[in-house]
């Protein structure tokens, strides 16, 4: 009897820490939203907290609810956020991507692959020729 009330108590603080764990990266992720100017850091400020932060706090209910169907539900829950979230967040940031004219005010904004392959490229000898020194 006493060893399922401690089992009890235990599933409490467990849940309870990992709801207060998602509130709290919920906290964090809206100070990035409103604290970044830029549309795509706001925007991977909300998709990165919105799925930690859901799929922690669902944990803690997981917990709460115990081994059941509504665990299931929960848990499918979570995987489906953890595909749907960073799909969504990469069409909108392609979105932004395309339509925004003044992009490189912004940020760097690369033509193509080869462009970028370069410029690694040049900082890498950069790094090479200044550790020689």
């Amino acid at each position: 009897m006493i060893c399922l009330e401690i089992l009890e108590w235990v599933k409490l603080v467990i849940g309870g820490a990992l709801i207060i764990c998602g509130l709290i990266i919920f906290l964090i992720e809206l100070y990035g939203i409103f604290h970044f100017r830029y549309v795509l850091n706001r925007m991977h400020a909300a998709a990165m907290g919105d799925t930690l932060g859901i799929s922690v706090s669902l944990v803690g209910l997981m917990i709460f609810s115990g081994f059941n169907f509504t665990t299931l539900k929960m848990m499918l829950i979570v995987i489906f956020l953890w595909f749907a979230s960073p799909v969504s967040s990469h069409l909108l940031a392609r979105l932004e991507f395309t339509t925004n004219e003044n992009l490189k005010s912004h940020c760097q904004v690369y033509k193509n692959l080869a462009d970028l392959e370069k410029e690694i490229k040049q900082e890498r000898e950069k790094e090479a020729g200044g550790e020689e020194k």
